[in-house]
This record gives structure tokens, C-alpha cells and sequence, in this order.
């Protein structure tokens, strides 16, 4: 739930954490102590609200940054900026690293008022980094409810930025355009769509596909706007994803079936699977309804992707 091969991104992403605040950040004042309790149910106390941070995950790096915070840095930015368009980082932003193995040194270096992480990482970093600036850990991703783990870990960002009611605007809009999409879908008839979404990759001659199935964060958006998911294979329980290849694509036979893939990188879907007779049988191939997401597209992220993802599908499933 990349720059570096598909599969191992899936690995390498990212309790619920929730929020506290004695009083709201407009009446306390910007200079006031914050405290919020993260995803380990941790309290986490700053001097005042963040201004300073550095972001180690790329859907909470979106978040920042959709809250008008520019991160001082994060972890592959030059990989954020091909994946994930819905919150532009400046080029004021410092690399801290990769994802996986970020360096102390450079966050050090920055002197964060705060360092911003998922869960799923190495748990041992944590106190390490604890040494230079508070750490704030968010669930990032959690299959069983993942629309209510954005709203916690987004407004668990947003109480230590100091930006609540920039946080509230930006769900309201999410939950209007989810609301906006449903109609829309409804309106063209096209509730019940069945769908597969899927990410993919190639190694040697053999091409992996990952579908994302119920609980990963694209499925709850499609099915949120009325749409089916036609996955039914195994999938993980942090990020809802499977893991098949093309023969095992072929149980699924509805001809109302649509296809939405994500590659921002190489397209092992029309290009790599494009002579394969299995994936021509495809009722999403044979009825031409493939659509790829557009390029910096990130189906891991916050509530702007949440939004971008909501009118692609809709935009497919009604065509």
C-alpha cells in the first residue's frame, strides 16, 4: 500500500493515531506547545506547532504539503515528484535519503521542529531519529478501514502542523467530490461497475501484476463512487494487495469489466502484455475499457489523491 521495481515498493511502503489538542491551534496561539498521540498511541509534544519538517513517506509528504507546509525535506523526493503530482514539492526541499534507509546525517543537518514517518518502517529508527527532533508516526495504511486511517493519520498531521482547519476544508472537498462521483456514476447508469485495478512489473520475460484488492485505498475510492471490484484473490491485510499474472486475470470474465492500471514508469500492461493471447481474451481488453491513470498518480496518499483517483474512475467507468 516507484523508481525502484513495483513489488519492492509494495514492501517498502508504508492503532489508528489520533489527535490531541487541549484547545484548538486558532485559540492557543501558533507559539503554544502542541500535543498529539501518534500511531503508537504515543504522546508527542513540540514546543509550538511545526514549521520545520521533514516527511519520510510519500503519502505523508503529500499531506504536508497539501496543508501549505513545504516539507524541509524528504525521504526521494526526486521519486515523490514522478509518483505523486497532487502536492508539488518547491525546490526548496532537501533529500533525507531513500524511503527505506534514510540518512541521519541529512535530517540532522536540518534540524527539524518535527520528523514525520509511517508506522511500517523499522521500528529501531525511531528512537535513533528521537535524538535530533520529536518523531511523529502515522498508520499509513490499514486494509480493514482505510478511509477512516487517512482521516486519522491527515488530521494527526495537520494538529502538529498547526493547520486543523486547513485539514477540514480539505476533507470537506474530498468527501464532496466522493459524493459528486457517486451521482455522476448513478446518473450514467453505471453503478455495479465491476473493475480491476492493478500495478505491474517485469522481471526477465515474465510480467507480475499486483491487483489492488478490497481495502487497498483505490478499491475503497472506486467502491465508494458505486463501483464493484472484481478482484477476489488473496490480498495482504496492510495495503489490500495481491499478486498474479496474466493467466491468473482470466477468472474474470465479466464483460462489463473495466481495467484502471497504474505506471508511471514502464507500461507492462499495453506495451509488455500486448501480444500475450491471454490478455487479448480479457473482457476489459476485448471491450477496449483500459484506462491508465495519469502519470504522477500516487494510489497511497491523501485526500488530493483521493480526489484525482475519484474523477479518473468515474471518467472510465462512464465513457
Amino acid at each position: 500500500m516507484r523508481a525502484l521495481p513495483l513489488i519492492a515498493a509494495a514492501i517498502l511502503l508504508s492503532a489508528c493515531g489520533t489527535t490531541e489538542t487541549p484547545a484548538t491551534d486558532d485559540t492557543r496561539g501558533a507559539d503554544a506547545p502542541v500535543t498529539v498521540t501518534d500511531a503508537r498511541g504515543k504522546e508527542v509534544t513540540l514546543k509550538s506547532a511545526a514549521k520545520k519538517v521533514v516527511v519520510l513517506e510519500w503519502g505523508e509528504a503529500e499531506m504536508v504539503a497539501s496543508l501549505g507546509v513545504m516539507p524541509a525535506g524528504v525521504a526521494d523526493p526526486d521519486g515523490y515528484k514522478k509518483w505523486d503530482s497532487a502536492a508539488p514539492l518547491d525546490g526548496t526541499v532537501k533529500d533525507v535519503g531513500k524511503r527505506q534507509e534514510p540518512s541521519e546525517d541529512a535530517i540532522a543537518a536540518l534540524a527539524p521542529d518535527v520528523i514525520i514517518m509511517a508506522e511500517e518502517r523499522d521500528s529501531t529508527l525511531v528512537p535513533r531519529l528521537e535524538k535530533y527532533a520529536p518523531v511523529v508516526v502515522t498508520k499509513s495504511t490499514d486494509a480493514t478501514r482505510n478511509f477512516d486511517r487517512l482521516r486519522e493519520d491527515f488530521k494527526l498531521i495537520a494538529a502538529t502542523l498547526g493547520k486543523t482547519a486547513e485539514a477540514d476544508k480539505l476533507l470537506t472537498d474530498m468527501d464532496a467530490k466522493l459524493a459528486e462521483s457517486r451521482k455522476a456514476v448513478e446518473a450514467k447508469g453505471a453503478s455495479g461497475t465491476p473493475f480491476l485495478m492493478a500495478d505491474g512489473w517485469k522481471e526477465g520475460s515474465t510480467i507480475n501484476i499486483r491487483p489492488f484488492g478490497k481495502g487497498s485505498l483505490v478499491s475503497d475510492i472506486a467502491e465508494n463512487v458505486g463501483l464493484k471490484n472484481a478482484y477476489t484473490g488473496k490480498v495482504d491485510p496492510q495495503w489490500g494487495l495481491g499478486q498474479t499474472d496474466v493467466e491468473g486475470l482470466s477468472s474474470i470474465t465479466d464483460p462489463k469489466t473495466i481495467l484502471l492500471y497504474s505506471a508511471s514508469g514502464e507500461d507492462v500492461f499495453t506495451e509488455g502484455l500486448a501480444a500475450n493471447p491471454v490478455w487479448q481474451r480479457l473482457p476489459f481488453v476485448v471491450s477496449k475499457k483500459v484506462t491508465k491513470f495519469a502519470s504522477g498518480t500516487w494510489t497511497f496518499g491523501g485526500p488530493k489523491s483521493v480526489i484525482t483517483i475519484a474523477e479518473q474512475v468515474v471518467k472510465a467507468a462512464t465513457a
